[in-house]
């Protein structure tokens, strides 16, 4: 029973729906942090450098997913798995929200 789980949900992460909103989460972020970054410091210019490592590993993990490349390695596959991607870029979208709204 537990493969029969683990495949249904290897084969849910594959689908097309999923890979586009990983695409969707990691853009708009990848393109404020290269594009005018000071939208992410404080009025106080100040940052939480591991914080922001964090989210560049849910992008990463986002645009990986994202253009349907799975990783091998179960090292790569738990590092980069898009649900965790998810929570991290949700972290970044957070960061931004709270830097813009004081």
């Amino acid at each position: 029973m537990r493969v029969r789980r683990v495949a249904s949900e290897k084969q849910l992460l594959q689908r097309r729906p999923l890979r586009i909103l990983s695409l969707l989460l990691a853009t708009p972020i990848t393109l404020v942090f290269l594009i005018h970054p000071s939208l992410i410091v404080d009025p106080e210019a100040g940052y939480s450098h591991s914080l922001l490592m964090l989210v560049m590993l849910g992008i990463s993990s986002g645009f990986i997913h994202g253009v349907g490349f799975d990783p091998r390695g179960l090292v790569w596959r738990i590092l980069f798995h898009p649900v965790g991607g998810w929570v991290l870029m949700g972290l970044g979208y957070a960061i931004l929200y709270k830097v813009q709204m004081g």
